[in-house]
């Protein structure tokens, strides 16, 4: 009987235990109901602890589960909005990694000259734009890229057109055209009777401006001495009334923003913007006016860095929509215009090694700045000059402040295009991240070999696996104006490396579908500190979500280019759906 009665209380422990269990919430029970579940979605976490999912439940700007659609039915309440995605793939949101948001959006408010086939079409643009302007009104471009024209230009020089044609078709009208690269620009002789550019005008440090054989000025001006026209231009959009200044302004950037959530991006990382874009930024913010988040690298001369960057550090401003804590310099130009700084002359064009933009004495000295401030430093440097200059300074902070590395600040080198083999482990050995873009690979790889001959670009050109396989973090952006800030291109350039033509452009250096996806993503959140808060689809990080029609991990690779967003989420909020 005691037995009996010692067995009895036992079940009557198991079943109070079993019940407290339960209503404990650890079994079974309703959570607290989500404000947006999705469901029966083929979901790539980007997680190692849980790759794969279901169902997300997402509370407020949050998401706060991830698994089976079984498993996340408990967060759904009668105020529950449920989005039945039907099998698409979703993914954390994209984050592209390097480009230039308010670029974007004035470049839709201007001629758009990436499709243009020859100079010739070009020509026919501005004169068309010239018969609906005004009179003295200036006449703005950008994208053009002699290298993807059908045909030389012809009268030219070193492969650029001469200003003859555009002068006739706009003689009173001043006109700016700026290269796809936004490291050269053509102006009209209008523009320059403007600017006061002459024969005897002398090429500023860091820039060159392109003259005939007798020296005159033959309409493009290079990287710093592309100042001398953008300034004048400046100066007639300073006539404007600031009401009308910053409307502009908030057009540009609606204009890109909306571009951006049209193509699945949550996360921006802006790679130059002043104090005063950031001020408006923020501005932006405190009205819930920005759609995406975005990340911000400054750019001012460093007398000015140094009054002003301990009030510029932002973090997570508003609902961690706004950060500013990088300095971005400029070490070279860009290939395309034969102003990246190279070790060795280009092929195509013997008698020069490209350009060095900004003193390197200036970076090392922003780079102390940064040190000094607690900001991270992003310098442009595409050559494979430039990027050993880069190394060299970085190498020489590091030894003034021991203690510190470029793994501590995750300091960046933006593109990272063309490296001399002896320095592709350097970047592992000093922490420094490799801020490339994968479809300036295939977008220039029909002339790479032009300019560096196929040794150099065999061993150095977007080398994307050796430099992650020395243990190099390695991102992944646009570039955007450059580029299409489209993410879908980008990565299907960083898993094939396919050019136009059908053929590869060094295959060994492709990245695996699983490298290109964390290159867009966690890496890129890693590169701005922000991978305890974006980056993957882990419970407590921000509810920021891409949704495409097809699952970019396992379609055919020819099938990549043709998956479209479908739902971009930023912070829990359908900020666009494909209609």
């Amino acid at each position: 009987m005691a037995q009996i009665r010692k067995y009895s209380v036992l079940l009557v422990f198991m079943v109070l235990l079993l019940v407290a269990f339960v209503s404990s919430g650890a079994y079974g029970q309703e959570m607290e109901p989500a404000d947006l579940v999705l469901i029966n979605g083929k979901i790539v976490t980007v997680d190692e602890k849980q790759p794969d999912a279901e169902a997300i439940a997402i509370r407020k700007d949050t998401i706060v589960a991830v698994g089976s659609r079984h498993e996340i039915e408990r967060y759904i309440g009668k105020s529950t909005q449920l989005l039945d995605i039907k099998g698409m793939f979703a993914m954390p949101g994209f984050i592209d990694g390097h480009g230039h948001l308010l670029f974007l959006g004035k470049s839709k408010m201007e001629l758009d000259l990436t499709k243009a086939g020859d100079w010739d079409q070009i020509v026919s643009m501005v004169e068309d734009s010239v018969r609906k302007a005004g009179p003295g009104e200036w006449i703005i471009g950008s994208g053009w890229h002699q290298e993807k024209w059908n045909k030389r230009p012809s009268p030219q020089i070193e492969g650029y057109p001469t200003d003859d044609s555009l002068n006739k078709v706009s003689p009173e009208n001043p006109v700016l055209l700026t290269h796809a690269s936004g490291h050269a620009l053509f102006a009209n002789l209008k523009a320059r009777e403007l600017a006061g550019v002459t024969k005897d005008t002398k090429d500023p440090d860091g820039g060159a401006i392109l003259r005939d054989s007798s020296g005159n000025p033959a309409g493009v001006f290079f990287d710093a001495a592309e100042e001398l026209i953008s300034r004048v231009h400046e100066e007639a959009i300073a006539k404007r009334t600031p009401e009308q200044v910053e409307a502009q302004w908030r057009k540009a950037i609606g204009l890109a923003v909306e571009d951006c959530l049209s193509k699945g991006i949550t996360s921006f990382e802006d790679a130059s913007s002043s104090f005063r874009d950031i001020d408006r930024y923020k501005k932006l913010v405190e009205e819930n006016n920005l759609g995406i988040r975005l990340w911000v690298m400054i750019h001012e001369q460093n007398k000015d860095l140094a009054e002003n960057l301990a009030k510029y550090k932002i973090i997570n401003f508003g609902d961690k929509r706004l950060t500013v804590r990088a300095i971005k310099k400029f070490m070279d130009g860009a290939l395309g215009s034969h102003t990246a700084w190279l070790l060795e002359p280009y092929s195509d064009l013997p008698g020069s090694t490209g350009l060095n933009v900004e003193p390197t004495q200036d970076i090392l000295e922003a780079a102390r700045l940064a040190v000094k401030n607690g900001f991270q430093l992003c310098v442009h440097a595409i050559g494979d000059r430039a990027n050993r200059e880069m190394l060299n300074i970085y190498e020489t902070v590091f030894r003034e402040n021991p203690g510190i590395n470029g793994k501590s600040l995750r300091w960046r080198i933006e593109h990272a295009q063309h490296l001399a083999p002896v320095d592709i482990p350097r970047f592992a050995q000093l922490g420094i991240i490799a801020s490339m873009q994968a479809v300036h690979c295939t977008s220039d790889g029909p002339w790479v070999i032009k300019r560096l001959g196929t040794m150099r670009a065999e061993e150095g050109a977007y080398v994307w696996q050796k430099l992650m396989r020395s243990g190099t973090v390695v991102t992944n952006g646009t570039d955007t104006p450059v580029e299409d800030v489209d993410p879908i291109p980008n990565f299907y350039a960083a898993v094939t490396r396919r050019l136009s033509d059908g053929s590869i452009f060094y295959p060994d250096q492709r990245m695996s579908r699983e490298e290109a996806l964390r290159a867009y993503t966690i890496n890129n959140a890693y590169a701005a500190f922000e991978e305890g808060i974006k980056g993957s689809l882990t419970p407590g990080k921000l509810a920021d979500i891409t949704i495409l029609t097809k699952d970019i991990m396992t379609i055919p690779e020819e099938e990549i280019r043709s998956a479209r967003v479908a739902y971009t989420i930023v912070g829990g909020k359908v900020m666009y759906q494909r209609r």
